[in-house]
């Protein structure tokens, strides 16, 4: 398989492309909804609450920790896991730029 080549696109292509792909399972819009619905940092069994295999939700977790997303703390035995604010609002900058693209209407067009 070759190279991604990212370092050939600017800095804010990479980033839209990893902020996507954080929406590119709906097991991680499922857990970004939860800890948005609870509003809290959330230390419970998320696979009640998703209802996926407990090895894929903590996959999905490192995946939106990795990505920026949510952060983590340890406490006791458990992991606690809240939306980060700061980062959020960042990647919500960055992709509602790139959405917020709109194309005038032309005559002609492929």
């Amino acid at each position: 398989m070759g190279l991604a080549k990212t370092e050939i696109f600017t800095d804010e292509q990479n980033q839209i492309s990893v902020f996507a792909k954080a929406f590119g399972h709906p097991a991680r819009v499922a857990i970004l909804q939860h800890l948005f619905k609870i509003d809290t940092c959330f230390c419970g069994d998320l696979v009640k609450e998703i209802g996926l295999a407990q090895p894929t939700i903590s996959q999905h977790l490192k995946e939106l920790k990795y990505l920026g997303l949510i952060k983590g703390t340890v406490e006791g035995t458990s992991v606690c896991y809240c939306i980060d604010i700061e980062n959020w609002k960042g990647m919500k900058d960055i992709m509602t730029a790139f959405l917020g693209q709109d194309l005038l209407p032309k005559d002609e067009c492929c």
